[in-house]
C-alpha cells in the first residue's frame, strides 16, 4: 500500500483562492508603490522648483538690497563732499574775518591816540570842535564794526561745529552702508558650490539691535536733511559775514572822504591865518600913539594862536588818517592776495580729486566731475577788484 503523509490537505478551491488572494495583495502593493514613486516624483519637482524660486527671489532681493543701499552711499559720498567744501569755504571766510577785525584795532588805536592826545591840550583851546566829534564817531563807527565782525567769527566757529557734527554723522551712515554692501555682496556670490558654506546655529534669530526698513530709510534721510540744512545755513553765514568784511571798502571810502575834508578844513584854516597875519601885521604900521595894544590886537593875536593849534591838531589827525587808510590798503591787498591764492588753491585741489577718481572708476566709466568751485549754491570769495567784494 502505498503511505499517506500525514497533515491537512486543501483542496483545490482553496489553493485557488490563496492564489488569488497573493496576487491581488501584490498587485496592491504595487499600485501603492506606483502612487508612492509618483508623489515622490511630484514632490521632488515641486521641492526643486520651490528651492530654485525661492533661491531666484532672494539673490534678486539680495540685488535690489545692494542697488538700494548703494544708491544711498553715492547720496552720502555727493554730500560728504559738498559738506567738505562747505567747512572749507566757511573756515576761509572766518579767517578773512578774523584779519579784518585784526585790521581795525590800528584805525582804533590811532583814533584813542588822538583822543588821548587833544587831552593835553589847555586853557581856552580845551574845545569841543568838530575834529574831536569826528574821533568820537570814529570810535564809535569802528568798534561797532568789530563787535559785529567778532559775532560773526563766533557765529562760525559755532557753524563749523554743527558742520563737523553732521559730518561725522554721515561719515558714520557712509561707512555701514560700505560694510553693508560688502556683506551683501558676500551673499549674492555665494552658491552651492562655495567652499566656506555651513550649518549655523539658529541662524532665523533676530539680532538684537536691529530695525526696520523705514527706520533704516529714515536714519539715512535725517543724516541728508540734517546736513544739508546746517550747509544752508553755513551758505547763508558765509554771505553775512563776506557783507561784514566789505564793510572794511566802506570804511576805506569814509576814510578818503574824512581826509578829504580834513584836508579842506586845513585848507581854511591856512587862509583864515593869513588874514590873521595879515592884519596883525599891517597894523605893526599904524603911526605913533596909535599903535596901541587894543581889543583888536588881542583878540587878533588869540586867534592866530588858535588857528596855530588847530592846524597843528588838523596835521597830526590828517597824518593819522592817511597812516589808517594806508593800514586798510595794506590790509585790503593781503585779503585780495590770500584769497587770490586759496581761490587758485581750491581749483587746483578740485582738479586733483578729479584725477584721482581714475583710481576708483573704470577708465570707460570716467566723467570728469563739474567744478564745485564755480557753483551757484557753493561760491567762494574772489579777489577784490576795482573797490567791489566779488563772489566767483
Amino acid at each position: 500500500m502505498l503511505s499517506v503523509k500525514p497533515g491537512q490537505r486543501f483542496t483545490v478551491p482553496d489553493w485557488h483562492t490563496n492564489t488569488k488572494l497573493i496576487s491581488a495583495d501584490a498587485e496592491s502593493r504595487r499600485s501603492a508603490s506606483h502612487r508612492v514613486r509618483q508623489e515622490t516624483r511630484a514632490l521632488r519637482n515641486e521641492t526643486n522648483n520651490q528651492a530654485k524660486w525661492d533661491e531666484h527671489d532672494n539673490q534678486t532681493r539680495l540685488t535690489e538690497r545692494i542697488s538700494s543701499v548703494n544708491r544711498w552711499k553715492e547720496t552720502l559720498d555727493k554730500c560728504l563732499t559738498d559738506i567738505d567744501e562747505e567747512i572749507d569755504a566757511l573756515a576761509k571766510v572766518k579767517e578773512a574775518a578774523e584779519r579784518a577785525l585784526q585790521a581795525k584795532n590800528l584805525s582804533l588805536d590811532v583814533a584813542i591816540e588822538c583822543l588821548t592826545l587833544r587831552e593835553s591840550r589847555r586853557a581856552i583851546d580845551v574845545v569841543r570842535d568838530p575834529v574831536e566829534d569826528e574821533l568820537h564817531k570814529e570810535v564809535r563807527v569802528i568798534d561797532k564794526a568789530k563787535r559785529e565782525l567778532q559775532q560773526r567769527v563766533n557765529e562760525a566757529f559755532e557753524q563749523l561745529c554743527l558742520l563737523q557734527e553732521a559730518r561725522q554723522q554721515l561719515s558714520f551712515d557712509h561707512r555701514g552702508k560700505m560694510e553693508a554692501l560688502e556683506i551683501d555682496r558676500v551673499c549674492l556670490s555665494l552658491s552651492v558650490n562655495s567652499p566656506n558654506i555651513s550649518f549655523k546655529v539658529n541662524p532665523t534669530r533676530v539680532p538684537n539691535g536691529s530695525t526696520a526698513v523705514d527706520e533704516w530709510e529714515q536714519n539715512s534721510q535725517y543724516n541728508k536733511d540734517h546736513a544739508e540744512a546746517e550747509m544752508k545755513a553755513s551758505t547763508k553765514l558765509r554771505e553775512v559775514i563776506v557783507l561784514a568784511i566789505a564793510q572794511t571798502l566802506e570804511e576805506i571810502s569814509e576814510m578818503e572822504e574824512d581826509i578829504r575834508r580834513l584836508e579842506e578844513d586845513l585848507r581854511r584854516k591856512m587862509q583864515d591865518l593869513k588874514v590873521a597875519h595879515t592884519r596883525l601885521e599891517t597894523r605893526m604900521y599904524r603911526p605913533n600913539v596909535e599903535l596901541c595894544r587894543d581889543q583888536v590886537q588881542y583878540g587878533l593875536t588869540d586867534e592866530v594862536h588858535q588857528l596855530e593849534g588847530i592846524i597843528r591838531v588838523l596835521k597830526l589827525k590828517l597824518a593819522a588818517a592817511q597812516d589808517a587808510l594806508d593800514a586798510l590798503y595794506r590790509q585790503l591787498y593781503r585779503i585780495q592776495t590770500d584769497i587770490g591764492y586759496k581761490a587758485n588753491s581750491l581749483v587746483l585741489d578740485n582738479k586733483c580729486m578729479d584725477s584721482r577718481r581714475k583710481l576708483v572708476v573704470p577708465a570707460e566709466k570716467f566723467v570728469p566731475e563739474v567744478d564745485t568751485f564755480n557753483r551757484t549754491t557753493n561760491r567762494a570769495p574772489s579777489p577784490l577788484k576795482n573797490g567791489q567784494l566779488e563772489l566767483a
